[in-house]
């Protein structure tokens, strides 16, 4: 099911050199955060121009602080998180860990992301050492292979005469996660359909071998296109400049071991949109079929034309 190249080795670093582009490499540096004291550590954001942190960054670089108080024989097996204000990419993000409880079978941490001097995220991480048990799971859809899909240049090459100004740019930029969305026909009209969607992805190149940090790449990953798949349902898209869209709170389970530099299929739907927020659940399969991890979010979903800000 799972690659026989899974590794318990708990170095989410990017010490280990990784074999693909500038971006990927580029990530790693991210998620490699400097040790300032005992429990404290200190992440910076790429400087690409966004106005905001991205999401899924400070969720990668949070888990990597937690991994880095927790002993090798325990991995995570889940994370609750809570978004509490927008990232400032200018200026580093503290992240102070708290060592809750290290029990006989469990370990758990919280991490509380710090910038300008207020908490602009939290997250509650729990550790697991090994153990056998019951195993069982739901079966992955069926879908086209990857490499049955058009590759991201050449659905650039197909889409980006279609695409507004801001999603074009953001197709034609080096990213270290490529994706395979099974279907791009809802990028090419805005017809309501259903609001869920299938999307290949793998780490832009190669990884070290250690679990931890392909979950903290995962937990990067798993930010990009969840909360769109509630738009869906209205024919809007991420990049519509009348959206303000932010997540609120994100969550995620580690089932088994698994690769992020191997094909996933991350399987998204949303059961609701009500009251300007939209919730949305994925599950992420190898593409051989196992379930190895699955993720819940609810987001901002607002237009415009009302006013408020994020206090």
């Amino acid at each position: 099911m799972t690659s026989k190249k899974s590794s318990q080795k708990k170095s989410p670093s990017s010490e280990a050199s990784a074999g693909g582009g500038a971006a990927l490499k580029g990530l790693l540096a991210t998620l490699d955060l400097e040790s300032l004291e005992q429990n404290l550590y200190r992440g910076r954001s790429p400087q690409i121009g966004w106005q905001r942190v991205y999401g899924g960054q400070v969720l990668g670089q949070a888990l990597v602080a937690a991994v880095r108080t927790v002993s090798e024989e325990r991995v995570a097996h889940s994370f609750h998180s809570y978004f509490l204000l927008p990232g400032d990419p200018k200026v580093p993000i503290v992240y102070d860990v708290e060592r809750v409880r290290d029990g006989g079978s469990f370990t758990t941490r919280r991490v509380k992301g710090i910038q300008h001097g207020k908490a602009m995220f939290v997250m509650s991480a729990s550790f697991h050492k090994a153990e056998p048990g019951f195993d069982h799971a739901t079966e992955m859809p069926k879908v086209p292979a990857p490499e049955d899909l058009p590759s991201e240049k050449e659905l650039a090459q197909q889409m980006l005469a279609h695409l507004p100004d801001n999603m074009r740019s953001y197709w034609e930029r080096e990213r270290p996660i490529e994706m395979r969305p099974v279907d791009i026909s809802r990028y090419l009209g805005r017809a309501k359909r259903r609001p869920e969607q299938q999307i290949w992805f793998r780490a832009n190149g190669t990884l070290p071998d250690a679990l931890p940090l392909h979950q903290c790449v995962l937990a990067y990953a798993s930010d990009f296109t969840l909360l769109d798949t509630s738009l869906i349902a209205h024919g809007k898209l991420m990049f519509d400049k009348e959206l303000q869209l932010a997540s609120l709170d994100h969550s995620m389970w580690f089932h088994r071991p698994f690769r992020a530099d191997e094909w996933m299929l991350y399987v998204q739907d949303s059961p609701s949109a009500h009251g300007a927020r939209g919730f949305c659940r994925g599950s992420v399969y190898t593409r051989e079929g196992a379930l190895v991890a699955s993720v819940t979010q609810e987001g901002l979903v607002r237009k415009e034309t009302t006013k408020f800000t994020l206090k």
